[in-house]
């Protein structure tokens, strides 16, 4: 597939605290691996991939931001032109799957503040280290219903649960929203 034969383009920002496992999550999607050793992401990375959505050739840059504050800086041109937004939070029972649930309503804030009204999606990240049988996720639910986003998913970047899931229904989302033939 090349670019003259690309029907859409989509920027997708992927947001969240430090060690959610952003860029891993993207790895998973975009080639089907794992790495157990963590990397922090130094400012903002992004990948390419091309994918086909109900017949048509999509090109995706997924731009994954460091999550540690002093890349607070970056952001505003991070998030420029950027057509939907994944916030990634980490399920661990302990001080950062903690911290990284709180900070969801300020990552969603700031992407607000810098793109305005698109469409976002939660992905619960981290979903192999707990028992989901005790999750109670009704305070997420609260919060994707309070903000109208299209959802959350369960996913783990290590073993690929429900990460192609929650990838495809932003991609589908954003295919049936800019398709309109």
């Amino acid at each position: 597939m090349n670019d003259t034969q690309i029907d859409f383009v989509f920027k997708i920002a992927v947001i969240g605290d430090s060690a959610v496992g952003k860029t891993s999550l993207i790895k998973q999607y975009t080639k089907g691996s794992f790495e157990n050793d963590y990397i922090s992401t130094i400012g903002a990375q992004f990948s390419i991939y091309l994918e086909e959505i109900d017949g048509d050739k999509c090109k995706l840059f997924f731009w994954d931001l460091a999550g540690e504050k002093e890349f607070n800086f970056l952001r505003s041109q991070f998030y420029v032109k950027s057509k939907a937004a994944i916030i990634v939070y980490s399920l661990e029972e302990n001080n950062n799957g903690i911290e990284s649930f709180k900070n969801l309503t300020e990552w969603y804030k700031d992407i607000k503040k810098y793109c305005g009204e698109i469409p976002v999606i939660v992905f619960a990240n981290k979903v192999d280290l707990i028992d989901e049988d005790n999750l109670d996720d009704s305070e997420i639910q609260k919060l994707v219903k309070e903000n109208n986003f299209l959802g959350v998913y369960r996913t783990s970047a290590k073993t690929g649960k429900g990460v192609t899931d929650a990838f495809q229904k932003i991609l589908k989302y954003l295919h049936d929203q800019y398709n309109v033939l």
